[in-house]
């Protein structure tokens, strides 16, 4: 399978013998990113961004590349994360198919694509990735280190691992582990790709590519991105116009809810390498901050009480069921047991674990009031 690389990518090269927390190290690996913004003359206005699983380094459009990105109404010249004041750096994660290397990159031992010979990938791994990269390129202290979704658990993997890389943290709809929830529906959406015969123990290709696999994984994740009060406002019992209904097809969709995720499971398709999604959907669900840094108990607590923060932001989503709101509670108490300036908020809104990227108008003005007190 091809990488999806988007147009300005840049990239940095990690160490030869880049070492995996569970086991394994890479030669010839990068890292894939995207810089926002103007760097100031005390090189003081660096801030990070992590992503979630599917999204890749191109946040925003910009000069080098106008094509709108996945937090476009997020960041840019006089957005929240303002890149008049901000030098912005978003990377996409290792394992992904999006420019870091991941199972679809070519292995240089072998000249041949990793596949499921790629090493065990951990949430840790992630974070020692971007933080090399980071620092190959000359920044030793952020100004923030803003993490959604997974990449709110890379954050904190992140400041664990890296003491005094980052002052301030933003962290959207993360966690310090995964819910059994959560895992279930990880677990179903790996089994369906595994179950496309044309997986074949990961050795497709783009003739022979596990499509139904994909899309059952992809309508599963968004039922779970979304909330139940959304699909009740948004569709109700709303029937498919007769002429997009499939004709012929034995239960085939017959309501308005089943063609939108029809849709976006389409549009996905062939854009993400099955790989890859196997791989960082795995490491979502082996992340714990706690038994990672040895706490008895796996006590995230205790970690969290020792990252040394002037101040944070952690916000949650009512109607969030993949990442409830009582974690990211967790991480603002946590972060306040050490001393941290923690900011708490739970948001009202319709779109559930989504509504950082599409309720701009309730996430920006907190994000916007925070960057600019820092």
């Amino acid at each position: 399978m091809r990488e999806y690389i988007p147009l300005a990518t840049r990239f940095i090269d990690l160490p030869d013998g880049f070492t995996m927390r569970r086991g394994g190290s890479l030669r010839g690996a990068r890292i894939a990113y995207e810089a926002f913004g103007h760097l100031n003359t005390a090189r003081d206005n660096v801030i990070l961004i992590l992503t979630g699983l599917s999204p890749d380094s191109h946040a925003a459009s910009h000069p080098d590349d106008a094509t709108p990105g996945w937090w476009e109404a997020m960041l840019g010249p006089g957005k929240p994360i303002d890149t008049d004041r901000w030098y912005v750096i978003c990377v996409n994660p290792l394992g992904s198919c999006k420019g870091s290397t991941g199972p679809p990159s070519v292995d240089p031992n072998t000249g041949e694509s990793y596949r499921l010979d790629f090493p065990d990938l951990s949430i840790e791994d992630i974070a020692d990735a971007a933080a090399y990269t980071v620092r190959a390129l000359g920044f030793d202290e952020l100004a923030c280190v803003i993490g959604a979704s997974m990449g709110g658990m890379s954050a904190l993997a992140l400041l664990a691992r890296h003491p005094g890389l980052a002052r301030h943290h933003i962290n959207i709809s993360g966690a310090v582990h995964s819910l059994p929830f959560s895992i279930a529906v990880r677990s179903l959406q790996r089994e369906a790709i595994r179950s496309d015969p044309y997986w074949n123990r990961g050795r497709y290709d783009e003739e022979n590519y596990p499509r139904h696999g994909m899309a059952a994984a992809r309508k599963l994740g968004m039922m779970t991105y979304r909330s139940a009060r959304e699909w009740d406002v948004r569709f109700g019992r709303a029937r498919l116009a007769p002429e997009l209904r499939q004709q012929g097809t034995a239960f085939g969709p017959e309501f308005q809810v089943e063609g939108y995720l029809e849709c976006h499971a389409q549009r996905f398709l062939r854009r993400f390498d099955p790989n890859s999604y196997l791989y960082l959907s795995r490491c979502i669900d082996w992340f714990d901050l706690g038994e990672a840094h040895g706490e008895p108990d796996g006590d995230a607590g205790a970690v969290l009480a020792r990252l040394n923060l002037e101040r944070a932001l952690v916000i949650g989503v009512q109607t969030d069921i993949l990442f409830p709101p009582h974690q990211q509670r967790q991480i603002a108490e946590g972060l306040h047991a050490g001393g941290t300036d923690v900011q708490y908020l739970l948001l009202d809104c319709d779109e559930g674990h989504d509504a950082f990227l599409i309720d701009i108008d309730r996430f920006g003005p907190p994000v916007a009031k925070f960057l600019w007190a820092m």
